[in-house]
């Protein structure tokens, strides 16, 4: 079967079985990351739904955290039928804002903290998803998933974790909305919002400046080195990170048992941003993109990758 198109048996032995290999492992890669996404979900949801007040018999943590993963493999199929990704950021910010506002519905007597948490996850939902739809509308396409979404199998996976980083990233928030432990806003809490507004003004402002410099004409096909991005060179990044730890520093006070797992937010959006699927590849398609020119070299090695400092290229 493999052997129809060869042309002699020293071409066939290294051009086929190696593809079957890769073929096999992509499919044991992702089988095995879709299983640890949905382990992971449910560990984080039994724990979260310890103190969380109840609908019925059902903590409202855990019926959060499973609507995170129905709404992504719903919007999934369609999207996989169009083989397209022009939903997917949308589709995640949709699930930050119907997950904040089922548990905000279906908890009992919010307070402060509570509510303060819910508009925060709101507005930075709205303002990110809005962001990413208009960007992948104006460039028609997300390079991260050239490959991934021809394959359906993975890109489930890419649904599957995505459902998986609303329920990681939100969890701290959730156990704030749901807890059935109210408390008056402390010094603690205070910390948390300073920290949090820090980081969304270092998201937004990043975000700003680099469209405004894709916009204009002479930077077409450039790197934007100007701004935050003179300071860090993912400071987008930075920002996401310093909110989400804004959230965890506010929900500690209301903490206890089994909740504190939902201290794992911060952690897990550093992971997935400077691991997984954040700096591994913008950094590959920067190199493969700008590698060869002195100038890139040249920010690489002035610039740090993540956390901003002053920017100090020589003349």
């Amino acid at each position: 079967m493999l052997r129809r198109k060869t042309i002699g048996p020293e071409i066939d032995q290294p051009t086929t079985m190696p593809m079957v290999s890769v073929m096999n492992d992509e499919t044991r890669r992702s089988l095995v990351a879709i299983t640890a996404a949905i382990v992971i979900g449910a560990f984080v949801a039994l724990a979260g739904s310890d103190g969380s007040t109840e609908v019925g018999s059902l903590p409202v943590f855990g019926l959060c955290a499973v609507l995170a993963y129905v709404i992504n493999w719903v919007v999934f199929v369609p999207s996989n039928q169009a083989r397209t990704e022009k939903y997917y950021d949308l589709t995640g910010s949709a699930t930050y804002i119907t997950v904040t506002v089922v548990a905000v519905l279906l908890s009992d007597d919010l307070d402060a903290r509570a509510i303060i948490v819910a508009a925060m996850v709101g507005l930075w939902a709205i303002r990110l998803g809005t962001f990413l739809f208009r960007r992948i509308r104006r460039d028609g396409r997300d390079g991260r998933f050239d490959e991934i979404k021809t394959n359906p199998l993975r890109f489930f996976m890419a649904w599957t974790l995505q459902g998986l980083w609303v329920l990681l990233t939100a969890a701290a928030a959730l156990a704030i909305i749901t807890s059935s432990d109210r408390r008056s806003i402390g010094w603690v809490a205070i910390v948390g919002i300073i920290v949090w507004v820090a980081g969304f003004t270092i998201e937004v402002v990043a975000d700003r400046q680099k469209s405004a410099f894709k916009r204009q004409p002479a930077n077409e096909g450039r790197f934007i080195s100007s701004g935050l991005w003179a300071w860090s060179r993912h400071p987008n990044y930075f920002g996401e990170i310093t909110l989400w730890t804004g959230i965890a520093i506010m929900a500690v006070p209301i903490l206890s048992g089994w909740r504190w797992v939902v201290l794992i937010s911060p952690l897990f959006v550093t992971l997935l941003l400077t691991r997984i699927s954040g700096l591994p590849m913008l950094e590959a398609r920067a190199d493969k993109r700008w590698g060869d020119e002195e100038d890139y070299q040249e920010y690489k090695r002035a610039t740090p990758v993540l956390v901003p400092r002053p920017p100090s290229r020589q003349s």
